[in-house]
This record gives structure tokens, sequence and C-alpha cells, in this order.
């Protein structure tokens, strides 16, 4: 049987009802009783011995996982999700009480064009166990996702992990579905990456659009020496000698073997990074390292006739490109105003020598050229285009109908990360438009470019409609967020969006109440910094009278997160119990940091600074307590001062607050907020709310640059 995606409308038989799952994205299911099969009875997940090896070599990936490394994941999902326990064997048949893992025949799942698609999967139910069956390897992953979802939306309804007995085929209507991050004016973490990836995952994303160098707006007005002192970032960084000096910032980079990791972890649950160097617009951080290749009235472009510019860009690509694990890879080329000819001749001399190098495919955005004239040298069609905007070009009638490939990353849905100025981009994605957001103002799709006008818009079956990538960009540079606050802009964008970049035809309401299920069970990940607790006091730390018993201090909130100390407990203070702080000793918890909406509490007296303007109080995973001497916050890179300040030689307590997006400081219960000051493209500034997690690990420490007395820790999800 051959079967395209879709959700059909709940018919009732003699002997099955065709409905939906109400997963994210939605799985058209048919159901064949009233039963249902327990989660909880599952003994073991069975991959087919035929297939363990077996990899999907049909997708963007370069590195794709075997069936029995993806049935190793989810195993450790189906523990840390829905608690249970199970065995991992090869085998070549199902056993009662099983979920068994095996592979199918292609041609049984086509996409919106009717393309064979290797991400589809089918889902049996019976009274003996689970069956998934797929497209490839990758399609079993994408049907793990849904035994896990439907798992917990049914813990939520009946305190019982079950499935419908039934079946089901799925399949994703398209096959590129996933997110862009401004990695090149705002560094991330390896691991935020790794997370994010996980979260995409869930939601069964496969793609995410690394954007690795850019620079801020390279305002007119500016002199020459400001363009070349502007924040500018390339965010790869290579030993290689024929690239010395475009990277000039290691602590904020990828190595070789990080970025590796970084694609390795992302793909080990499904999801292909997709890396892009931009030029010859946005090219700021080259001309910074090579002043000669650059546009005499912008320096932030290329001059693309110097005779040194293509060589360069050949250079940093021959560099590169053995890193990359996917099977296409972006050079931007977005937002260039000089020569169209010199344009087009650069796009297609990077195509070749691209495609000569690694046999990758390339991606440009859509704006100046690639639109199709039939009196001029024109871009190669086998250069896929991201559009995103109608004011550069119609990809319907500039790209798809002259047989260009295009990704749709119409603005509708873009992020300028954090400011958003009445008529601008907004700071989480708009989900009004993921549901309303065709020119009926029904359900968007990937192939609805224009959410006003039909005509500009392909049939869904059109194969040049790849899929979706949703993006989000840092404008106003590395100090108007922090790392997290990326993820709360996607929070709930991601899986709306996922589900009608799948295909999938989830209400508004059907997603409330989904996404409050799934979201804060989503494996793989803790973007939000969550800790367990039996209630909402986390920890305390209360100091007794008597000295720490072997070094350790009690938590007596009930969650037992005992810390350890090597500091001394001091005599003569009766009525409170303290532990003398000096450089070199410290207290240690077992907690790194807590995201949003907390109360972090301290009773300190500090007797002296070795330096008033750079003192560490207390530090965790995501941020450090300082004083500077202002009460501050450093997080994702950069110093967030409040006007709280700390008395000398006296008791005080100090609290930090994270109320939702906001970070405030209070010294004896004044609350001071923590702003970041935005520069809006040179020309004003702009303060905005900040949302910094809570430094939980060590207090105080080697090179602290404090002495004092400690009298006490808690933290409470209050704010």
């Amino acid at each position: 049987m051959k079967c395209t995606q879709a959700v059909i409308s709940s018919t009732i038989g003699a002997a099955y009802v065709y409905a939906s799952l109400p997963v994210i994205p939605t799985v058209s299911f048919e159901y064949i009783s009233n039963g249902t099969f327990n989660l909880a009875n599952v003994n073991s997940i069975v991959v087919d011995t035929r297939y363990a090896a077996s990899v999907d070599e049909s997708g963007q990936t370069l590195i794709p996982p075997t069936l029995y490394e993806f049935a190793t994941t989810f195993a450790g999902d189906l523990s840390d999700v829905l608690d249970i326990t199970v065995s991992l064997n090869n085998g070549t048949i199902s056993s009662n009480g099983s979920i068994f893992l095996t592979l199918g025949e292609a041609g049984d799942y086509l996409d919106a064009a009717g393309q064979l698609s290797s991400e589809g999967y089918s889902l049996d139910v019976s009274p003996s166990g689970l069956t998934i069956t797929g497209a490839s390897s990758l399609g079993v992953w994408w049907g793990t996702r849904t035994v896990l979802q439907q798992g917990l939306l049914s813990v939520a309804n009946s305190e019982t992990p079950s499935i419908p007995y039934g079946s089901s085929i799925d399949v994703p209507s398209w096959a590129t579905r996933g997110m862009m991050l401004d990695d090149g004016r705002h560094y991330y973490p390896p691991d935020f990456l790794t997370d994010l990836c996980s979260y995409m995952s869930f939601f069964k994303q496969n793609t995410l659009h690394l954007h690795l160098s850019d620079n801020l707006y390279n305002n007119p007005n500016y002199t020459y020496e400001q363009s070349m002192g502007l924040y500018a970032r390339f965010r790869l960084w290579s030993d290689d000698s024929a690239v010395d000096g475009l990277n000039l910032y290691a602590n904020e980079s990828y190595d070789r073997p990080t970025f590796d990791d970084i694609q390795t972890k992302c793909v080990a649950r499904g999801v292909t990074v997709i890396p892009e160097i931009e030029a010859p617009g946005h090219a700021l951080v080259i001309t910074q390292w090579k002043p000669e290749l650059a546009l005499e009235d912008n320096v932030s472009l290329l001059n693309i006739s110097h005779p040194d510019t293509i060589p360069t860009m050949k250079t940093i690509w021959s560099t590169f490109l053995p890193w990359f694990h996917s099977k296409t890879v972006s050079i931007g080329a977005d937002e260039y105003t000089a020569s169209e000819a010199d344009y087009n001749m650069f796009v297609n001399e990077m195509n070749t020598f691209i495609a000569a190098e690694s046999g990758k495919l390339m991606r440009i955005w859509g704006t100046f050229p690639p639109i199709y004239n039939s009196t001029w040298t024109n871009v190669h069609q086998n250069v896929s285009v991201q559009h995103w905007e109608y004011f550069e070009d119609n990809p319907y009638y500039d790209y798809i109908k002259n047989n260009y490939s295009v990704v749709n990353s119409n603005d509708d849905f873009y992020i300028v990360n954090k400011y958003a100025p009445p008529g601008g981009y907004l700071n989480t994605i708009n989900l009004t438009k993921t549901f309303h957001g065709s020119p009926e103002k029904g359900l968007w799709r990937p192939y609805i470019f224009d959410q006003s006008n039909a005509t500009n818009n392909p049939p869904a079956s059109s194969p040049y409609v790849l899929g979706s990538i949703v993006p989000l960009w840092n404008d106003y540079g590395a100090n108007a967020t922090v790392y997290s606050e990326a993820y709360y802009a996607w929070r709930e964008g991601i899986p709306a969006l996922a589900d009608k970049q799948w295909g999938g035809n989830l209400s508004e309401a059907a997603f409330a109440e989904a996404f409050a299920v799934l979201q804060p069970n989503v494996p793989g990940q803790n973007l939000e910094r969550t800790i367990a607790s039996i209630s909402d006091v986390i920890v305390n730390y209360t100091l007794t009278l008597t000295e720490p018993t072997s070094g350790s201090i009690e938590d007596t909130s009930g969650n037992g997160y005992t810390a350890q100390t090597d500091c001394e407990a001091v005599s003569g203070y009766p009525t409170k119990p303290a532990l003398s702080i000096t450089d070199g000793c410290s207290i240690t918890t077992p907690l790194e940091s807590k995201g949003r909406n907390y109360t972090l509490s301290l009773s300190l007296r500090v007797d002296a600074l070795d330096d008033p303007t750079n003192a560490t109080i207390l530090s965790g995973r995501d941020s450090v307590l300082m004083l500077t001497p202002t009460v501050t916050l450093f997080a994702g890179g950069n110093y967030f001062r409040s006007n709280a300040t700390v008395p000398q030689g006296d008791w005080f307590d100090l609290s930090l607050i994270g109320r939702g997006n906001r970070t405030y400081a209070a010294v004896n219960s004044d609350e001071e907020e923590f702003l970041a000051i935005i520069g809006i493209n040179g020309v004003y500034h702009h303060w905005a709310e900040i949302a910094i997690e809570a430094p939980l690990g060590v207090l105080g420490g080697q090179g602290s640059g404090w002495s004092g007395l400690f009298g006490g820790l808690s933290l409470t999800s209050v704010a």
C-alpha cells in the first residue's frame, strides 16, 4: 500500500475507527478495538537482526545512526520519560511484551510530492506488543517518538502509559523541517546546541541550520576604524595556517572535535546540522582579516572582482568542508548590493568548487539574484534557494517555476532577539500563524509562502518545495540575550511549527493540551534548567551551632542536595553559626543552575575584597554572581550589572530573583533589576529585560577575590 501523509476525519465502521493520535505532529490512526496496550508491560526492545546495522542513506546526514543505535537511544528514553526499563536485543521476530523494530518497503512511504520518503514508518499495536516498521532506520526513530508521546499523553489522562490497539502509516509531507540559529552574532555552547537538537527531535524536526559567521549592522555613518572594530565573528576554530587570523576568539568557537561532537549528538536523535559560512555579504569578519577584499563603499561586503576574493573563499571552504557531515551546505550569499553579474559568477564558481571538493550540494539565501533572467548567466539550478522575504523575490515565480528547489524561510515566523518594536519582528514564534496561516486562514504548511495571496503559492505537491526552516537572528548582538533566551523564543514555536512542517493537523486547543503534557518531559535535554524537588523549597543550607560533620552541609529541604566544604566553622557567633570564607576554601553543591522562576537567598558578610571590581561570590553552569563593585551577573559571555551594592564588614541578605523573563537582585529586601543595554544599529540604545539562571555550583574558591563569612543559602521555585 502506498500512502501519503494525511489525517482522516473520524469515521466509525463495523470494526474500525479512523482518527488521529493527538501527538505532535498528529498521526493518523486506525483503531481496531477499544483496547489498549500498556507500555508498562514492555520488557524488551527487539531489533530485527537483518537490519540492525542498516542506516538511512537518503537523508541529509553523512553519518547516519544504525537501527540498533537508534534503538539504544530509545531504550534510554523509555527509562527517562516513562520509567520503563527494558532489555535490548537483536532478533528475527517480535516476542510477547516487546517493541519490535524493523524495516519495510520504501515504496510504501511517499511524501506530499509523491516522492519516496525514508522518514516514513508504520506502527502496529496488538495485545502482544508493538511493531514499528520504518522506511529506514530514521523512519523507525520517528516512530519511537510517537510511542513516547502517546505514552505520556495517556499517563496524563489515565495514569497508565498505553497505546490503543490499531495501526498507522505516518509519513512527513516535506523532507526539510527545522530551525536556523544565528550563531555568528551570538555564540552558543555545544551543550546548548545538542540539547536544542534533542528538543527539536522529540517533535520530529530534522534540521538545525547553523549560521556560523556574521557581523553587527555596519552603519554607513561609521568610520573605517569603527567598521574594522565592529563585532564580527567566525565560529569555527582551525590551527591550519591557511586561515590563521580569520578567527581570533578560540573561547567562543568550535574546534573540529567539538563540531564533530555537536553533529554526532544531533544526528543521534535524527537532526542534521546544516552549516552556513556567509559571503559575499555579511562578510565583515573576512574583510577584518583581509581588508583588501572589501568593497570600498561597504567594508562588510566582499569585492568579488578582487583577484584574491574567490581564492580566499575557496581556501576557507576547503579548510572546513571536511568538518561538515551534511550533504548540503550554505554559503549564505544574502543581501549583497554590488554587481549582479559578479554575484552570479561567485555563486556558480563556489557551487562548482564545493561539488568538486566534497560532492555536496549548495544553498543560498533568496535575495538579489538568483532571480531567473533569460538574458544573463543564471545561478545553477542545482543550487537550492532559501526564500525569506517578498521584497527580495517571489519564490514561486522567480525560482520554482524556473526549476529551483526552495526552502521556505519566509519571515512570517522570524525572530530577532531581543528588541521587538511596533511593526517589527516578534520575540517569540507567532503561533497564530501556524494555525491560521493559509490564505483561507486555515493551517499553514511549508508550501505556503504567501499567507495572504494563494496565487503566489505553488501546489502542495510541488517537488521543488524542500520544506521549511525558521530562523532566529541576533541582529543586536551577543549582549542582548543569554543562551537560554533563544530556546524560550522557540519553546512553543518548535512543536507548533513541527506539526505543520510534517503535515500534521493539530488545532490550537489540541496543541495547547498536548504541549502542556509533552514539553516538560522531552528527553535528552534540560534547557530550562529544572531541578527535581519534593516542594517549592529546592535546597536549604542552614548552619547549626556545631561544626559541619566531615565537611558536609546538610540540605534540610528533604531533597538530599548535601553540600561539601573545606571552609572552617567560626566560633564566637552563638546566635549566627558561620563558615569562614577565605581565598582557597569553598562550598560546593551538587547542583549547577536553576532556570526561570526562583529565589536564591544568601546570608553573607564580606570583610575584604582583593579587587572591588572583580570578586566572584557564587559560580554555576550558566552564570556567575559577582561584585564589580555592584551586584553583577556574568552570563552568556557578558556582564549584567544591577544598581545594588552590598555593605562591607556587616551581615546582609542577598537574593537573586528570577521572575519570568526578568531577573532582580535584592540586598536586604530592596530589589534592583538586571537589564541588557542593547545597541540598535549604531543609532541608539534600548534597555531590555534579561532572564538569567541562578548560579548554584561553588561559593568562594581559589581566585574568588574576597573573604568573609557565610551564614546560609536557600533556593525556592517561588519568585
